[in-house]
């Protein structure tokens, strides 16, 4: 979102931002953390003993096994619909919504929702998908993705209420 030889930070378009897989919203360290980054990075530098805990081939790997993770077809089209309500919210009774929402989720939105969920799944080391998944990294998944209308913002409705919304509506397999 920096342009080369232009002043400031701009919002990218609606097609390049469609291509990162997830935007994560981090906060702030708490008080503790901070006074440790301090420490870190203003002290004297000290040679660490930086233990190796995971090789190159190990993510490869991982990242292999995260696509075998299975995934029933029920949360396929859970994923679907949950995405379909951000472009067609009429279909999904929430008809209130076609008026706050600009643009929804692609079909890569779609597949980073699936993607992510098979992750997630891995991380908490099942070889299945489930719904819970889905709802985990949905957020992540769709807030850069949904676009919001004037009458959104006039109205102080965010993309994470759109997101708890549709979450809330779609029927969970």
């Amino acid at each position: 979102m920096n342009p080369i030889e232009q002043e400031g930070t701009y919002p990218l378009p609606e097609a390049q931002t469609d291509r990162f897989m997830l935007k994560v919203v981090l906060d702030y360290p708490r008080k503790e953390e901070e006074r440790a980054i301090i420490r870190q990075n203003t002290g004297v530098v000290r040679e660490s003993n930086v233990q190796k805990v995971i090789s190159p081939a190990d993510i490869v790997n991982a990242r292999k096994l995260v696509r075998e993770v299975y995934m029933d077809e029920k949360i396929e089209q859970y994923i679907v619909n949950i995405t379909g309500a951000t472009r067609k919210p009429d279909q999904y009774k929430l008809n209130d919504l076609s008026s706050l929402i600009a643009f929804g989720g692609s079909p890569r939105a779609s597949i980073n929702m699936a993607l992510g969920a098979k992750a997630y799944a891995f991380t908490k080391r099942r070889g299945y998908v489930i719904p819970e998944d889905v709802r985990a990294v949905c957020p992540d998944v769709l807030r850069h993705r949904i676009g919001l209308t004037y009458e959104a913002e006039a109205e102080n409705i965010s993309v994470k209420e759109v997101i708890d919304r549709v979450l809330n509506t779609v029927e969970v397999p």
